[in-house]
């Protein structure tokens, strides 16, 4: 059985002036998939994640998110539809404790989204959602640090417990590894195979590390030059020549 649809770019463009950063790219994600988005500096898979997340206007096209058209909603109103992202740069309040960054997050999403700043003991269902999520991205007995004092890659974590906090159906996840030493990466990696799996999530991933690529991925496609050059299952994409010589090159020798 076909798997059905869950988001969907049809004809979707951006130009900067006369540079066309997207052109005319088509692309479906598949409910409950892994889909990660590669391809060289400059080949527009940044551009795409931007546009698929509401980050950009498009100039051509439309993104459909079950089946609704949501091209022109910003990203706060793609979150309460079900889509989390997270972001190159870690996005957090570095001044507040790992509790409360999620514990806002998950209450901006719930009926209280207008009482941010009323006393935390007021919501208790929000903390022990944030509870849970805390011992699901693997920062249990950090609950009371500030988010300022964290290391790198618990900052990692933080920023997807935040995304997390709001229950999201579809994940973006732009370079989740940015920042980070080879050691910390398989420990995300799991993580993040785990929370998608968790609640049958779906995933859209740009990452540039290729072997987090190609272990993690059920889906790649491959941007080259604003469009989409292939599309397929981590071995499928390995074994594509047009991609070998437009990405891969060296790389193509580990992935085989």
């Amino acid at each position: 059985m076909t798997q059905e649809t869950i988001l969907e770019a049809r004809n979707l463009s951006k130009a900067f002036g006369g540079l066309v950063a997207v052109d005319n790219v088509n692309i479906q994600i598949r409910k409950e998939t892994m889909h990660a988005i590669i391809g060289p500096n400059g080949a527009g898979k940044t551009t795409l994640f931007n546009l698929l997340s509401g980050v950009m206007p498009v100039t051509q096209g439309r993104v459909l998110f079950k089946g609704e058209d949501i091209t022109s909603l910003p990203p706060h109103k793609r979150a309460h539809l079900g889509i989390g992202r997270s972001y190159q740069i870690t996005n957090i309040f570095p001044n507040l404790s790992v509790l409360e960054n999620i514990r806002l997050a998950a209450q901006a999403k719930g009926k209280d989204n207008f009482k941010l700043f009323s006393k935390a003991d007021d919501f208790q269902q929000y903390i022990d959602k944030s509870v849970e999520v805390i011992d699901t991205v693997g920062l249990s007995g950090r609950e009371f640090f500030l988010a300022r004092d964290l290391p790198h890659g618990e900052k990692r974590k933080l920023e997807l417990g935040i995304m997390l906090a709001c229950d999201p159906e579809l994940l973006l996840f732009d370079e989740p590894t940015a920042g980070m030493s080879s050691e910390q990466v398989p420990e995300l990696i799991n993580i993040i195979r785990k929370v998608v799996q968790q609640k049958s999530r779906t995933a859209i991933l740009v990452e540039h590390r290729m072997d987090m690529v190609m272990s993690i991925s059920d889906v790649i496609t491959v941007m080259n030059q604003g469009r989409v050059l292939a599309e397929g299952s981590p071995h499928e994409i390995a074994k594509n020549e047009q991609v070998q010589i437009a990405y891969l090159g060296d790389l193509y020798g580990e992935l085989t």
